[in-house]
């Protein structure tokens, strides 16, 4: 094996820069893993393609391989691995916590309270954006393999962010469901709603492109270009009660009020979309009609392997939600895409995964 590999940096200027790095060597219940699909999220853009924004727990370092969604198979492990063996398809979950204050030990990293030891791959300590990803087997799940590399890599964020929302409002057959936002947190919000049951899916967006993208994957009964109308369109939908459940996955302003207001009595609202801001007026949009408002920061351990789970059972794949793919070499184009916002999922593929999509959303590699 060779020992030296490509890593894509994220310098803060709206580029991507591959360096290269020395293949790390798996150390006291460590593993090394050969990447299969890495994709992007929108916080890589928000926080650290264009300018290094992010504070705390969201604070790039600056040189470190990018990609906190990352995918693939073990090839070495490290002594003291207790699970996990070579050629395991797995799983990488985003932060790495201390493992003993009381969010790790709950399974919920992100929220890791330890300054010295919660580092998020891609962000504080190297991300799959690079051909190998050394990982803590403790941050590790198995990947099924009715699976996809990319169905996975989309598992610990994406995914995970919106069933842990999901779960927290409930949802059940007896549920309209408002979705604000259609980038891929939203699709998923879509196909993960009607895996739980809805009764029926409403999404709201205001880019042409991702309405488009929205209808053809059949995700949704109805999607509304944002507007000023937007809460009564909805109630109109609803036989004018409005919808027992609603889900954020903007940001914006506008469209968290069109949740709020676009939700029934006794309904309930989660946001998962990060940043923006929210102004409403509490008597009247909330007290009043007894709706409750959910926060909710990606997921847990457990959740995700409860996810993986339910996907096989349901027939569900998340690479649905794939409109690009990219080789490694072709990384600077790819975020490039994503920061456009008119796509759907992107994704820095290796392997068998590069050769699973079509030619024309398929960049090929370089010669």
């Amino acid at each position: 094996m060779n020992t030296r590999m490509q890593g894509a940096v994220l310098p803060g200027n709206s580029t991507v820069e591959l360096k290269e790095f020395d293949i790390p060597s798996p150390g006291h219940g460590e593993v090394l893993i050969r990447m299969k699909s890495s994709t992007i999220c929108g916080s890589d853009i928000r926080c650290i393609y264009h300018q290094h924004l992010g504070k705390g727990p969201e604070g790039y370092q600056p040189g470190m391989i990018a990609g906190h969604e990352p995918c693939g198979q073990i090839v070495e492990c490290g002594p003291g691995c207790r699970r996990f063996h070579r050629e395991d398809r797995v799983i990488v979950y985003h932060i790495s916590g201390c493992g003993v204050c009381n969010d790790c030990r709950r399974g919920y990293m992100i929220s890791c309270t330890s300054e010295t030891y919660r580092r998020a791959y891609g962000w504080q300590r190297n991300g799959g954006m690079a051909e190998y990803l050394l990982a803590e087997e403790k941050d590790l799940v198995l990947l099924p393999e009715r699976l996809t590399y990319s169905d996975g890599a989309q598992v610990a964020c994406g995914f995970g962010t919106v069933y842990e929302g999901l779960e927290k409002i409930g949802i059940s057959g007896n549920d309209d469901v408002l979705v604000t936002g259609l980038g891929p947190v939203g699709l998923a919000t879509a196909m993960l709603a009607r895996a739980m049951g809805a009764r029926r899916v409403v999404g709201i967006e205001v880019t042409a492109e991702r309405i488009q993208i929205a209808r053809s994957l059949g995700l949704f009964d109805e999607v509304l270009s944002a507007g000023s109308d937007n809460v009564a369109q909805v109630r109109e939908l609803t036989g004018g009660h409005g919808v027992e459940k609603a889900v954020d996955c903007s940001a914006n302003d506008r469209a968290r009020l069109t949740c709020i207001q676009a939700a029934r009595k006794w309904g309930r609202i989660v946001f998962l979309g990060e940043g923006g801001t929210c102004s409403f007026q509490p008597s009247p949009d909330i007290i009043h009609d007894q709706k409750t408002i959910y926060g909710s920061w990606v997921t847990n351990l457990w959740r995700m392997e409860e996810l993986v789970e339910r996907l096989v059972r349901w027939g569900l794949h998340p690479d649905r939600l794939i409109t690009h793919r990219f080789p490694l070499d072709k990384a600077g184009e790819a975020y490039a895409l994503m920061a456009g916002g008119r796509c759907g999922k992107v994704a820095v593929v290796f392997d068998e995964e590069l050769e699973k999509a079509p030619a024309k959303k398929r960049a090929r590699k370089s010669a």
